[in-house]
C-alpha cells in the first residue's frame, strides 16, 4: 500500500469532457511523487478517450483493489466489464448510468478507508436521478453514504472561499429551508474547516443576507431579523468571529470579501455567481464537514466541447492539489507530500493557484 495519499478519481459522464480532463490532468506523471491516483472507470473508456484527446502514451495500471496500487503509475480499478457505446457530446442515460457506477465503487472504497481522498469528475445529475435512485448531486450522495449529515458545500479559489447554507434547492423553496439552527450549523462547519483544513487560526466569516439590502430592517423580508441575525449572534456567543448579515451586491461590489477568510451565502447562485466570476475554469468544490476528503472541479459536463480537445483541466488538477493539502493539514504529516516545498513549486509550475 502506498505511503503517499491514495486518491480515487471518478470518471464522470463518459460522453462529456470528464474523461478528457482526467487524462490531461494525470498525463503529468510527476503527480505520482505526491499521491497515488486511482481512476474508477473501465480500460476501454480510457483507451477510447486517450485517442480522441491525443494522449496515446497515457497508460494505466489495472488493479482490482487499492491495496494493489503501483505508486509510480496511474492506476485504474474497472467498475464494469461490458462494452459501452460512447457518444461524445451527447447527454444520454448511458452517461448517467456509468458515471454512477464509477462513483458507487469509489465511494465503497472510500467508506472502507482504502482511499485517503476522493476527487469526482463532473456528471449530469438529471441523467443519474430516477425514482429508484434519487440523486441531487455528488455532495448530497456522499454526505448520505458517509453518514455525515452536517456538511457544507464550500467553493474555493485564491480570491474567495464561499459556503452555501442551501445547495441544490429551487429558489422558491430557499426561504422555507432556512432556520437559525441551520445557519448556525453551517457557520460552525465553515469555522472548523477554515481552522483544520485551511490553517486559519482565527477565521473571520461574513454571513450574507437573504433579501435585497439584507432585508432593509424588515422592510423587504423578515428572514434576517428572525433567523440570520440570531444565528450570527449565537455564533459570536460561542467565540466564532462571524459578522453580518451583509447585502450580497454591495458586499462583493465593494470587495468586502477581501477582509474575510470565508463567506457564507444563503443559496446557490448568491455564492456561485461571484465565485465563478473569479474562478470559472479553475475553482474547486470542497465538501467540508465530512470525515474524509472530497473535492471536485467547480464546472459541469460541457457536452458542447466534448471531444474537441478544448476542455481546460485546471479545475480538476486544483481539486487534486486541494485534496492533498487538506489531507496533509488534517494529519499534520508533511511526509504525505514527500517534499512539501517541491509540491508547492510543482503546483505553481502547473497553475497559479496556491490554497
Amino acid at each position: 500500500m502506498s505511503k503517499l495519499p491514495v486518491i480515487g478519481i471518478t470518471i464522470g459522464d463518459i460522453n462529456s469532457i470528464a474523461p478528457e480532463i482526467v487524462i490531461k490532468t494525470l498525463s503529468d506523471l510527476r503527480i505520482c511523487d505526491y499521491c497515488t491516483p486511482i481512476i474508477y472507470a473501465s480500460p476501454k473508456v480510457i483507451g477510447y478517450w486517450k485517442k480522441i484527446v491525443g494522449f496515446p502514451e497515457f497508460f494505466v495500471n489495472i488493479i482490482k483493489t487499492p491495496e494493489q496500487v503501483n505508486t509510480k503509475k496511474i492506476n485504474l480499478i474497472p467498475c464494469w466489464e461490458e462494452e459501452v457505446e460512447i457518444k461524445v457530446g451527447e447527454a444520454n442515460e448511458t452517461g448517467g448510468k456509468y458515471a454512477f457506477k464509477s462513483l458507487e465503487v469509489a465511494t465503497r472504497d472510500l467508506k472502507e478507508k482504502k482511499l485517503d481522498g476522493l476527487v469526482t469528475a463532473p456528471l449530469n445529475k438529471n441523467l443519474v436521478n430516477s425514482e429508484l435512485l434519487p440523486f441531487k448531486g455528488h455532495t448530497e450522495y456522499l454526505a448520505h453514504e458517509l453518514n455525515n449529515p452536517n456538511y457544507l458545500m464550500f467553493l474555493v479559489c485564491s480570491e474567495l472561499k464561499v459556503g452555501l447554507v442551501t445547495g441544490h434547492v429551487p429558489i422558491k423553496e430557499v426561504a422555507s429551508k432556512l432556520s437559525k439552527e441551520l445557519i448556525l450549523n453551517k457557520i460552525k462547519i465553515m469555522n472548523q474547516s477554515l481552522k483544520n483544513d485551511f490553517n486559519c487560526q482565527k477565521p473571520k466569516i461574513a454571513v450574507l443576507g437573504l433579501n435585497p439590502h439584507a432585508g432593509d430592517d424588515g422592510l423587504i423580508g423578515l428572514e434576517e431579523k428572525e433567523m440570520i441575525i440570531p444565528a450570527v449572534q449565537a455564533a459570536q456567543n460561542e467565540g466564532i468571529l462571524a459578522y453580518g448579515p451583509y447585502p450580497a451586491d454591495g458586499f462583493f461590489g465593494s470587495k468586502q470579501y477581501e477582509k474575510f477568510d470565508g463567506v457564507l451565502a444563503m443559496y446557490h447562485d448568491q455564492g456561485l455567481i461571484p465565485f465563478k466570476y473569479f474562478a470559472f475554469t479553475d475553482g474547486v468544490n470542497y465538501t467540508a464537514g465530512l470525515n474524509t476528503v472530497r473535492t471536485s472541479p467547480d464546472h459541469g459536463t460541457a457536452y458542447d466541447i466534448a471531444g474537441k480537445n478544448k476542455a481546460d483541466e485546471s479545475s480538476l488538477r486544483n481539486a487534486i492539489y486541494l485534496a492533498l493539502d487538506i489531507i496533509a493539514r488534517r494529519t499534520d504529516n508533511d511526509e504525505l507530500r514527500a517534499n512539501p516545498l517541491a509540491f508547492q513549486q510543482f503546483k505553481r509550475e502547473r497553475f497559479r493557484m496556491d490554497f
